[in-house]
């Protein structure tokens, strides 16, 4: 009797295990063309983000729970950005430069500034973390499989720690976010998974540096 109860016992550890190890699970978007990792099925919801100069753009939000931990990728799809301030620009006063940017096809800004807009999307979505209410630890340029983007480290009021990621692909702009209580290790398995993936899922790889807006560079993948 004794050795079938540790029988059983040791049974029920094997059983668990996996189930442990599997919580984190590789989620693929191809909706959005990204793949990362989430501690569950994420929650999926449709939102708009307002750019800097005043677009509504359509954007999905995956965000997933464990335990007090929040993680979320945000997609904001910067693919109408011309035709959405080209369009606002005309109810804007005649002659007001500020509002209605350049006309002209070769104008830095673009009706509405709109090529302001997408140029500096990464600049800004950075911004917003960085006007938070809380104190940047580290702030540096990174590259995901050579898509250049940006990397944030806050410290919040409560002193839980704020992970954040951002990255343009394909006039897509993605915003990682993880923010974990006081004492937690750093989200490593969120935060350095993030991929990008073709129309046929296959991930993404250049042989040298994507900026987004500039000509694509070949793959090695």
């Amino acid at each position: 009797m004794h050795l079938h109860r540790i029988a059983a016992a040791i049974a029920i550890v094997l059983m668990s295990a996996p189930a442990v190890a599997q919580e984190w699970t590789e989620f693929v978007s191809k909706d959005d063309r990204f793949t990362t990792n989430f501690p569950g099925a994420p929650e999926v919801t449709e939102s708009t983000y307002k750019s800097q100069f005043g677009a509504d753009l359509p954007t999905r939000v995956y965000s997933a729970t464990r335990g007090a931990s929040r993680f979320s990728v945000t997609v904001v799809d910067y693919r109408s950005i011309e035709k959405i301030l080209t369009e606002k620009s005309k109810s804007c006063p005649e002659g007001a430069e500020t509002c209605r940017g350049g006309s002209n096809p070769v104008s830095s800004t673009g009706a509405g500034y709109w090529k302001a807009d997408l140029a500096g999307a990464m600049v800004y979505a950075t911004w917003q973390f960085i006007r938070r209410d809380s104190v940047v630890t580290e702030f540096v340029w990174t590259n995901i499989d050579l898509v250049e983007g940006h990397l944030l480290h806050l410290t919040n009021k409560d002193q839980s720690r704020t992970y954040a990621s951002i990255f343009m692909h394909e006039n897509k702009l993605y915003i990682g976010e993880a923010t974990v209580p006081a004492g937690e290790p750093e989200p490593g398995l969120f935060q350095q998974a993030l991929g990008f993936i073709d129309e046929n899922g296959r991930s993404i790889r250049y042989q040298t540096l994507y900026h987004n807006g500039f000509p694509t560079p070949p793959r090695s993948r």
